[in-house]
C-alpha cells in the first residue's frame, strides 16, 4: 500500500496536494528548489489549517497530526529514494517536467509510482522521460485542493491497470471523487473550463457586460460555483493563457486565446497572485473591475 508520498513543487497546487495527503495520514515530503519557497508554502498551509479550526472543519489535534506527517525538503533525490509515489506539481513547462522526471527516475525504487498534476499536457510524453511508463499517469487535482472534490485520473498510452488501481486508491484515501479517462489534449475539465473562460474574455472585449455581470450570469444561470473571471484570477491568467495556447495548437481555432486575455497577461494583470487580474484585489481586499 502506498504510504510515503513526495510532492514536487510547493506552488498553489503542490502545497495543496501535500496538505490534503498529510491530513489523511500519508507521510508526505514537499520538495522545492529553495528553502524560502518551502517556508512560504508552510506559512500558507498553517493559515489554511487555522481557518479550518475556526470553521470547525478540523480540531487542533488533527492539525497537529497533519504537520507531524508533513516534511519539507530541497533534496529531491533523497526524498524520492524513500517514496512509494511521487506527484509532480511544477509549472506547465515540458523542460521543467522532464528534468523532474529524469531526477526521480534515477532516485526512486523500481516499485515507485509517478504522477503528474498537469491539466493539459500528455502523460504519455511525460512518461517517456522514465524507464517505467507503465507506472506513470496524470492525477489532475483542482484548486483549491482542500476544497475541490475531484481528481481527474488520466491514463497514458502505456499506463498499467495496476497503476490506475493504485492511484485511484490514493485519491480516494485523500477523500476525493475520481474519474478515469483516456489521454487526449485538455482531458475533460480543462477543455470545458478553457472554452468558458476564453469566451468570457471575448464577451468582455465586445462590451457585452461588466466582469461582475458576466460572472453573476454564469454562476446563477448555469449553477457554476465561481464565475469564469473569478476562476481565471484564482488559477492565474498566465496559466489560463498558456493552457489555451497549448489547446489551440493541438485542437484548433476554437481555442484561440482572446486578444484581451493576452493584453491582461502582457500588462502583468495575472490575478490574485499579483493583486490584480480582471478584478483588483489590492484595494482594501475588495475586488473591482
Amino acid at each position: 500500500m502506498i504510504n510515503q508520498i513526495v510532492v514536487v513543487g510547493s506552488g498553489v497546487m503542490g502545497r495543496g496536494i501535500a496538505y490534503v495527503a498529510a491530513a489523511k495520514g500519508f507521510e508526505v515530503t514537499l520538495v522545492d528548489i529553495e528553502t524560502a519557497l518551502l517556508t512560504s508554502a508552510k506559512q500558507e498551509l498553517e493559515r489554511i489549517a487555522e481557518k479550518g479550526i475556526v470553521r470547525g472543519k478540523m480540531s487542533a489535534d488533527e492539525v497537529e497530526q497533519l504537520f507531524l506527517h508533513l516534511r519539507f525538503s530541497t533534496d529531491l533525490t533523497a526524498a524520492a529514494a524513500d517514496a512509494d509515489l511521487v506527484i509532480e506539481a511544477v509549472p506547465e513547462r515540458l523542460e521543467i517536467k522532464q528534468s523532474v522526471f529524469r531526477t526521480i527516475e534515477a532516485a526512486a525504487r523500481p516499485a515507485c509510482f509517478f504522477a503528474t498534476n498537469t491539466s493539459t499536457m500528455s502523460p504519455t510524453e511525460i512518461a517517456s522521460f522514465t524507464m517505467r511508463p507503465d507506472r506513470v499517469m496524470a492525477m489532475h487535482f483542482f484548486n483549491p485542493v482542500h476544497l475541490m472534490p475531484l481528481v481527474e485520473l488520466v491514463r497514458g498510452l502505456e499506463t498499467s491497470d495496476e497503476t490506475v488501481t493504485a492511484l485511484t486508491d490514493v485519491a480516494e484515501r485523500m477523500g476525493k471523487e475520481t474519474v478515469v479517462i483516456q489521454e487526449f489534449p485538455g482531458f475533460v475539465t480543462s477543455r470545458i473550463s478553457a472554452l468558458v473562460g476564453n469566451e468570457a474574455f471575448y464577451m468582455l472585449q465586445e462590451g457585452l457586460g461588466t466582469p461582475e455581470e458576466i460572472d453573476k450570469a454564469i454562476k446563477l444561470g448555469l449553477n457554476y460555483p465561481m464565475g469564469p473571471f473569478e476562476l481565471g484570477d484564482l488559477v492565474g491568467l498566465d496559466t489560463r493563457l498558456h493552457n489555451l495556447r497549448y489547446l489551440h495548437e493541438k485542437l484548433g481555432e476554437k481555442y484561440r486565446p482572446a486578444p484581451l486575455l493576452e493584453q491582461y497577461v502582457k500588462a502583468g494583470r495575472l490575478g490574485r497572485k499579483t493583486g490584480r487580474g480582471v478584478y483588483d484585489y489590492a484595494k482594501s481586499g475588495v475586488k473591482a473591475p
